[in-house]
């Protein structure tokens, strides 16, 4: 049955008919074989189109990476060979690549490394208690925070290096103070970091997840620990460098041991090479230190895609 538009008497056709051509065959004008069929000429191949970043030579990604440190290096190397840079400003790369090994062949770099790793360690793990526990508290309760949150805040305003004095008051000259300053610097950024992930947990999955029959300990096990672990890596990361940081200051505080050590002595000396050997170890320690967390990272947040640049 077709039905018709035009009125009665009307020259033009039938709707369904104008509809039945217009839904004919198609144009098969072009042919697979690249040869348009009318007028028998061949059409030229289509080329794909290539972005301009796949076009570019790929340099490796490694030599990248080194080739700022090393040309700074070659520089460093220039100045103090054409005495523009003096031993008694700087020393020379190669004076400090000696120094370094004889420090490893005597094995007080060794000593020192171990020593300072311990008490990073010990620091590092009372920060992240202390620290995950407080945004714990804070961050899934209310009244958790309304207790926690404001003294923590002010708090991290403090300078922990201005608590130094006070710690050696309540705790002596010893290792006590060390270990705390670390443990204070490594709080503040995990606390910050996790909290903010906790609060930052879209309200959407808390209601799918009420919705599905979680319990209270459900959802933090399922919803919100996960949706904060990214932000509790990022803090960690953070953590980790000032915990290398409160290191340096915690050292001075009357050590006999460690990188800190062998810095206020190369100080005393006026040994720039031995300054230099410790600061380019604390530089390898915590860029190993960034690595494992990284790839920490990478293992546990397998389940967020994210962009890795071009």
């Amino acid at each position: 049955m077709s039905i018709s538009h035009a009125p009665p008497g009307s020259p033009k056709p039938d709707i369904s008919t104008e509809s039945g051509s217009a839904t004919a065959e198609p144009d098969r004008s072009h042919t697979d074989s690249g040869v348009d069929s009318d007028t028998g000429r061949t059409l030229p191949d289509l080329e794909p189109i290539v972005p301009s970043s796949t076009r570019r030579t790929r340099v490796p990604r490694w030599l990248r990476r080194t080739s700022g440190p090393l040309l700074l290096l070659a520089l460093w190397q220039v100045l103090s060979s054409t005495g523009a840079l003096t031993a008694d400003i700087l020393a020379s790369p190669e004076r400090i690549a000696e120094v370094g090994r004889d420090l490893i062949a005597d094995g007080s770099l060794g000593n020192a490394m171990g020593t300072s790793l311990q008490r990073v360690a010990l620091g590092l793990l009372l920060g992240t208690v202390i620290g995950t526990g407080l945004a714990l508290v804070s961050g899934l309760f209310r009244v958790g925070e309304d207790l926690v949150d404001a003294p923590v805040q002010m708090l991290r305003t403090v300078p922990f290096v201005g608590l130094i004095p006070l710690f050696i008051i309540w705790f002596g000259i010893g290792e006590a103070p060390k270990i705390a300053i670390i443990t204070l610097g490594v709080t503040f950024p995990l606390y910050l970091n996790v909290y903010a992930g906790i609060r930052g947990v879209d309200a959407q999955l808390i209601e799918a997840g009420e919705s599905l029959g979680l319990s209270r300990w459900g959802l933090v096990r399922h919803v919100v620990l996960p949706g904060a672990l990214p932000g509790a890596m990022t803090g960690l990361r953070y953590s980790l460098g000032i915990a290398w940081l409160a290191l340096v200051f915690a050292e001075q505080i009357n050590a006999d041991a460690g990188i800190g050590f062998l810095m206020v002595q190369a100080r005393d000396f006026l040994r720039t090479d031995v300054i230099v050997v410790c600061l380019i170890v604390y530089a390898f320690l915590g860029l190993l230190a960034d690595f494992v967390v990284r790839s920490l990272e990478r293992l546990l947040l397998q389940w967020r895609p994210t962009f890795t640049g071009r």
